[in-house]
């Protein structure tokens, strides 16, 4: 067997979710080595050196890391609102590239990056590790299989514990940064939703608001500043600046709390339901059929399949072991397919096609929201 060298990746955005990539690619992913690391942030640069070794390339332009000759593929990792254009340079030099979700935080986003790829010769992936989740892969096998019928309705709620930890002390709490937390967040089981069914949403209708989040303190109110941090429920100490911005800030404008309601293709009736002040944290797919239901249980590890017109059979219980890896073990298996992908010259199971309609679906349920519940059409890409 000829002894391949390891593919060299550089990472946009070394920090928090970049962190994980550096380490994931430099140290537990067989096939390859991470040689260059773009920040804005110094101290984000020197935590990088002290993963990847000294002699490591470093910028703070993400064009220059794109472009540079040693890198032969790049994770994009930085906020959302970046994605696009940080992954268009990457396109744009043909290079590989694994862009963290959501793809980009407009559909025409997604289209330009879509036309980009269509003649880089490059694979291109994205971040969307719930596809790659055990649980969900046996979902999607129960499902296919014919064992519940045909596939007619679809429910998913996510009650996302340490909403406000993930989400409102930072950028993600504001519009012009992230369009808003169906699309950060629900990107994730809005494509599982797609995933499992293989139907895409055509049409939604949604209703949200900022329940609890937001409110009249100053925007530039900081956690360890405020006289409230000893009562505060929401208090984050101990972080960064740019991760301690008050919870209940004038500017936080994204909703905090929402309802939507789709019509995916063959006419597959979905609710999805997602809550950032919810005290716990899972999310549970229910998928019915004209056979049954299949559902999970992330606290329980099992995915439990019940019959109907069978009076007396007990329900089917799958038991998952824990698996390693954030993500339910999703994140190093996202890892290996890109590596893979690279070597195969194939496609990654988490596509741009597909994270192209989890965005769409996402804007047009903000659309309908922000419109006061109207129904939307779910836009198809136009190259």
């Amino acid at each position: 067997m000829v002894d391949q060298k390891p593919i060299r990746i550089g990472v946009i955005g070394v920090s928090n979710r970049g962190g994980y990539f550096v380490k994931a690619f430099h140290k537990d992913a067989p096939g390859a080595t991470v040689v260059a690391g773009m920040d804005v942030r110094d101290e984000h640069l020197d935590r990088f050196r002290e993963v990847v070794g000294p002699a490591a390339f470093v910028t703070k332009d993400y064009r220059e890391l794109a472009n540079h000759p040693q890198v032969e593929a790049v994770v994009v990792a930085s906020p959302d609102e970046f994605h696009e254009e940080q992954g268009l340079a990457v396109l744009e030099a043909r290079k590989h590239l694994l862009l963290e979700k959501p793809m980009a935080i407009t559909v025409e986003g997604c289209d330009r990056l879509l036309a980009a790829h269509k003649n880089a010769g490059v694979v291109f992936g994205l971040g969307l590790s719930m596809r790659y989740m055990p649980m969900f892969q046996l979902m999607k096998q129960i499902i296919d299989s014919g064992q519940i019928g045909e596939a007619k309705a679809y429910w998913c709620n996510h009650f996302v514990g340490k909403g406000g930890h993930f989400y409102f002390h930072d950028w993600h709490a504001v519009r012009a940064h992230s369009t808003g937390l169906l699309l950060q967040k629900g990107t994730h089981d809005l494509d599982i939703m797609h995933f499992l069914t293989g139907r895409y949403a055509t049409k939604v209708v949604a209703f949200g608001s900022l329940d609890y989040y937001g409110g009249d303190k100053p925007n530039d109110l900081h956690c360890p500043d405020c006289p409230e941090k000893e009562t505060c429920p929401e208090a984050q100490l101990g972080w960064p600046d740019h991760f301690s911005l008050c919870a209940f800030r004038k500017e936080v404008d994204v909703e905090d709390s929402h309802a939507v309601i789709m019509e995916l293709e063959g006419g597959i009736k979905a609710a999805y339901q997602e809550c950032h002040f919810a005290p716990d944290y899972h999310r549970d797919h229910i998928v019915i059929g004209t056979k049954g239901r299949v559902w999970n249980d992330e606290l329980t590890h099992t995915v439990t399949v019940r019959m109907r017109a069978r009076h007396g059979e007990s329900d089917i219980v799958h038991t998952l072991h824990p698996t390693e890896g954030a993500h339910g073990g999703g994140d190093p298996r996202l890892v290996r397919d890109f590596i893979s992908a690279i070597r195969e010259n194939r496609p990654m199971l988490s596509d741009p096609y597909s994270a192209r309609m989890s965005v769409a679906v996402g804007v047009a349920a903000h659309e309908s929201i922000r419109a006061g519940g109207k129904i939307v059409e779910v836009s198809r890409p136009t190259v």
